[in-house]
């Protein structure tokens, strides 16, 4: 119903990178360069720098990228308010979540969710997902939202939400001023890991793996429970992580930490609602819809 050049600028200013914004529209690079040119010469004005294979927004593109983030939220709830009218919704709604969704993602959702629908009472379980995904089976949650990779034959898994696990160290390290280091560097570096069972560190495996590194040949120094934890140990000390980007954006805003590339490595995953098969129910769906259309600034 919107002009799909405003989607491809959209996400092509969210990920600042041509290709994975081609991959996520599912459309060629080519055509997501025409869009962004058709738009550039309407405007007359530029929207993004090009500097080698990086690019950034200009004032200009900042401008457009406020507009079309309340664009696209006027959308999407205009499409969840006409879907819900008329239905009147009640009950007690069991949600699990792993740590860093439940930390980062999902409170202000919740909030604006409760002011939306307050006679449904919502009750959330904060786990790994390993033990996400038992609760579910236990039938002691309606639903989960997991971030790992591994896939239950018994479980239904459908896309909620892009992250990347970036690695950061404190503004203190020796390498905090260095863009980027290599694998081998990486590999001589003290790290601090979440602990067996968490979805992050699941997908650093995974990431991992085409190189040919175990997460055993990590020079570990700690692992510990929560992402909380890490950053607070990472700046009392030369250690390095691997955290979601939406864990460290207050961290990043106060110039606390900062993120270091790994030459080749790129950690990208997808946030998933997980559901037991032959089991939907209105309430559960109710939320994920929700969810769907909620604009995470």
């Amino acid at each position: 119903m919107f002009d799909f050049r405003l989607k491809v600028f959209h996400t092509v200013a969210k990920r600042l990178n041509f290709t994975k914004a081609a991959d996520e529209l599912c459309i060629t690079q080519p055509a997501v360069s025409r869009h962004i040119q058709e738009i550039e010469n309407y405007f007359r004005i530029k929207l993004f720098d090009r500097n080698g294979t990086k690019i950034s927004l200009t004032p200009a593109g900042e401008v457009l990228l406020q507009y079309t983030n309340q664009l696209f939220a006027l959308y999407s709830n205009m499409e969840f308010e006409l879907n819900s009218l008329n239905q009147s919704h009640t009950g007690k709604l069991r949600v699990g979540a792993s740590t860093t969704i439940a930390q980062y993602v999902l409170p202000p959702l919740l909030a604006d969710f409760h002011k939306k629908f307050r006679d449904i009472k919502v009750s959330l379980t904060i786990n790994n997902t390993e033990q996400i995904e038992q609760a579910l089976q236990n039938k002691d949650i309606d639903f989960g939202i997991i971030e790992g990779q591994s896939k239950n034959t018994l479980f239904k898994y459908t896309e909620f939400l892009n992250d990347e696990i970036v690695l950061i160290a404190g503004i203190q390290h020796p390498l905090a001023k260095k863009e980027m280091i290599t694998l081998d560097e990486l590999l001589e570096t003290p790290l601090l890991l979440r602990e067996p069972g968490s979805g992050t560190l699941e997908v650093i495996a995974h990431a991992l793996k085409p190189f040919g590194i175990k997460i055993s040949q990590l020079q570990n120094e700690m692992q510990l429970g929560s992402t909380e934890s890490i950053k607070s140990y990472l700046l009392h000390s030369n250690c390095m992580a691997f955290l979601s980007i939406y864990s460290i954006l207050k961290e990043l805003k106060n110039k606390e930490v900062t993120i270091i590339d790994v030459n080749g490595l790129t950690i990208e995953r997808n946030f998933h609602f997980i559901q037991s098969y032959g089991e939907a129910e209105a309430l559960p769906d109710l939320f994920m819809n929700f969810a769907r259309h909620y604009n995470f600034r």
